[in-house]
Parts: C-alpha cells; structure tokens; sequence
C-alpha cells in the first residue's frame, strides 16, 4: 500500500457572522445544521476579532454576511472570518452576500471614479473565499468581477407569487422604475402575464438620492401598478415613481425590491407615500422603527432559496435548476 484511504465522505460546516443573525438561524434551520459557535468581538479601537469554537479542517464552509449597516464594518468581518477558516484548512470556502455591498459602484460614470464592487470581489478572493452565492446583483455583470464560481440567486419567484396571489391579474401592470430595470419586469410580466410599464426619470449625477420624474411609458390608469426594483435606500427613487404613477391615474401602487436598505429619510418616505404595501424580502434586516410602526411592509423570507442553492453546492448539484422556470 503506498497510500492512505479516507471514508470520503463531505462534511458541510455553517457559519455567520453578526450583521444579520436572524437570517443565518432561517437558513441553518432550513438545511437541518447548527450554526457553527464563533467567538466574535470588537476591541476598544474597532478591530474585529474572530474565533471559530469547532475544527474546520477538510470542511465545506458556508459563510453568511448580509451587508447592512454599519457596511463597512460587516465587509471587514466577513473578510477577516473568511481568513480565518482559510488558516483553519477549510476544504472550500462560499461566501454568502444575501446583500452585495457597493453593487451599485459597479462601473465608472466619470474620471476619477473607483469599481467599488469590484474591489469587494478582489477582498474576498484574496482573503480565501472560493465561492460566491448572493441574491439579486444591482447589475448582472458583477458575476465576472470575482474569479472563481458565482452563484447568483433571485427573489422575482417569490416576490412575483405573493403579488399575484393577492392582486386581480386582469388590473395588474408590472412597472419598472427606471430604464435600467426594464429586463427584469420583463421576467415579471412573463411570470403574472401582465403589461410593462416604464417610469422615465433624470438622476441629478452631483446630487446623490436626488431624481427627477419626467413621464410614465405605458397605460396605468385605473390598474394596480406594481413598481418592481432591486433595492430601496432611501426611497427617493420608488416614491417619485409612485406618485408619477398616481398622477397618471393608477388605482393603486404596491411596491417590491428584494433588498430593503431602508436608511436616511426612508422611514418618513414610506410612512407618507400613497403606496399601498412595501414588499421586501429579508435579506437585510427591517429597521426596527419602520417594522414595528409602518403596517404597510411585508418581509418575505429569502432563506429557503438560499438555503436550497448551499444544499446544491454542497452535493454538486445544480443552483441553475432552481430558477429554470424563468
């Protein structure tokens, strides 16, 4: 024998860290593990510190951070526990970004100008990360920033279901927000078999969160109007394109975004906007003033479908196979 056999057998090890616990406990709990005990604190000076309390040797380690605020704070951790399970022997590493920080950063609109997101992907291919899972990019192309595998998950079927359940579909017009999310009201559209809508607005480019609407692309006068987006930061945005909605006659506006930022003036935007229900999913934690005051948001859980997409990862399945209906 000039060898030495192993059982072979994979062992899957989960981890979180703490921006979002709540989540990581909805995903563990869906795949039937424990969230592996991690040490995890800040010393007076802000450093971060991290110890995993089980082995990770020769394991496939999922590690879940959603990107919320304080951001950078939670990026520097997730980095910082990816370094430490690569210097633990982790077999592989995939990160899980429910919410990809600084997507939006994605290209250059003027001189002088950084790719934030793609600076996050190089931060965590070079602290060990393998793998990347997240849930609806602000744009596809981030995919092509990190080398290595990106699995990117999206929230459209279960967003789209619930919509549907609850809104006469005969009413129903899918709207987009601005041009660059037209693509993905297609996919809605399709999925209710409903018509397109598209709100044209102008982004004041020195202004950050300031846009103005010019005029609504499509009939929306006497339908339910469902505004369909990526995320909600400040609200600005949605709410512009609710009231042009308004203005041109919709019965009503519900609102979904996969991501809830939610910060700044958004809690006060919300509350007075006509718009009849705010739907996000949870990748990122509600606010706590708006979830508990504001009876017009509706969080639906993201975790099956990542947990779905970490079962078929680990058993070299396909993530693709989980979203062939689109």
């Amino acid at each position: 024998m000039t060898g030495i056999k192993t059982t072979g057998e994979k062992k899957m090890m989960f981890f979180s860290g703490r921006a979002h616990p709540e989540l990581a406990e909805e995903v563990a709990q869906q795949l039937g593990v424990g969230v592996v005990p991690t040490k995890a604190f800040d010393f007076a000076n802000g450093e971060i510190y991290v110890r995993y309390q089980e082995s990770a040797r020769g394991a496939d380690c999922f590690l879940i951070q959603s990107h919320t605020a304080p951001i950078n704070k939670w990026i520097m951790e997730q980095l910082i526990m990816i370094d430490a399970l690569k210097r633990a022997s982790a077999r592989s590493i995939t990160v899980i970004v429910p919410f990809y920080g600084y997507a939006r950063q994605d290209k250059k609109h003027r001189g002088r100008e950084p790719i934030s997101a793609r600076l996050i992907a190089d931060l965590m291919k070079t602290a060990g990360a393998d793998r990347i899972l997240t849930v609806d990019l602000h744009t596809d192309q981030i995919q092509g920033f990190f080398d290595g595998p990106v699995d990117h998950l999206f929230a459209l079927p279960l967003l789209a279901d619930y919509v549907g359940a609850k809104v006469d579909r005969e009413k129903l017009t899918v709207v987009s927000p601005d041009a660059g999310r037209v693509r993905v009201a297609d996919r809605w559209c399709d999925r209710l078999g409903a018509p397109l809508a598209i709100v044209h607005k102008r982004r004041d480019k020195d202004v950050a969160n300031q846009v103005t609407v010019h005029e609504v692309v499509g009939e929306v006068k006497g339908r339910v109007c469902v505004l369909v987006d990526d995320m909600i930061d400040t609200g600005g945005t949605i709410c512009a394109a609710a009231d042009a909605l308004f203005a041109h006659g919709a019965e009503d506006v519900i609102v979904t975004a996969t991501h809830g930022v939610l910060s700044g003036p958004a809690a006060d935007r919300l509350k007075n906007s006509r718009v009849s229900e705010f739907v996000f999913t949870n990748t990122l934690p509600t606010p706590a003033e708006l979830s508990r005051d504001l009876d017009k948001i509706t969080v639906l859980s993201i975790a099956p479908t990542i947990a779905s997409a970490v079962r078929e990862v680990f058993e070299d399945g396909s993530v693709t196979s989980l979203f062939d209906e689109q």
